[in-house]
């Protein structure tokens, strides 16, 4: 990789809003460093189309979130940007109906991976460690402000502490040169909306709570992403920026 290029590491890019995010980036010359957890030739060919990176990593194990930063120090990598883009929703359920394997699973990686991940970035951007600085940008979601009834209130919470959290974190690190914020995509088609069962709400919605009366695209949110960690918005920090047509 050329090292005299900003780099920016995204973790799960594989596919949805993290898949856009790896093609704007590389498309806008930084060199790009993206996460996978399965489908290994899916991702690698994905990084040879945008002459990336696809490195394997878990976000939910530590174990393997220490071995890709390792692998990063000993290749002398810096990343310039981080950024936390690996999720999972899992089956649409209420609140009765979840069960501690799912929400073990979906709090290990919405929530505490993403903790690891700032704590490893910060280790190596802050300037108080001899860093060069950095941004950090994680995806929330507007269901912190709707609470997902009947579809992921469990993982509604758990995108409302990152929230919180990217506003301490911003407040502790900003003076070390780390500007860190949040996008908060709105109703946005994509694999795991699918998967999930959300997409027989976006009719609903499109009549009663999206004031631009559309879906968005997994390309606007990159863009918005991709502003945050650009030489653009250099004074902007601990800020959760809606990308929701209006939601």
């Amino acid at each position: 990789m050329n090292t005299q290029k900003k780099t920016v590491l995204v973790t799960g890019g594989t596919r949805g809003i993290g898949r856009a995010i790896v093609g704007l980036f590389a498309q806008r010359g930084w060199d790009v460093i993206f996460t996978f957890v399965s489908s290994d030739t899916k991702a690698h060919a994905i990084a040879s189309n945008i002459n990336a990176r696809a490195l394997s990593c878990d976000n939910g194990s530590e174990e393997e979130i220490l071995k890709l930063f390792e692998t990063l120090d000993g290749e002398g990598i810096k990343i310039d940007a981080l950024v936390n883009n690996a999720g999972i929703s899992g089956p649409r359920r209420r609140v009765e109906d979840v069960t501690w394997e799912t929400l073990e699973n979906v709090w290990r990686v919405n929530y505490a991976g993403v903790i690891l991940f700032c704590r490893e970035a910060v280790k190596r951007m802050s300037t108080a460690n001899g860093g060069r600085g950095g941004s950090i940008v994680s995806i929330s979601s507007t269901s912190t402000k709707r609470g997902a009834p009947g579809q992921w209130v469990d993982y509604a919470g758990l995108k409302g502490a990152i929230d919180v959290f990217t506003d301490g974190l911003a407040r502790e690190v900003g003076a070390e040169g780390i500007r860190v914020n949040a996008v908060a995509p709105g109703f946005v088609e994509t694999d795991m909306a699918r998967e999930g069962g959300h997409v027989d709400n976006f009719e609903t919605a499109l009549k009663t709570e999206i004031p631009l009366a559309r879906i968005g695209t997994t390309e606007e949110i990159a863009e918005a992403v991709h502003w945050l960690c650009s030489a653009a918005a250099t004074y902007v920090t601990g800020t959760v920026l809606n990308v929701a047509g209006g939601r």
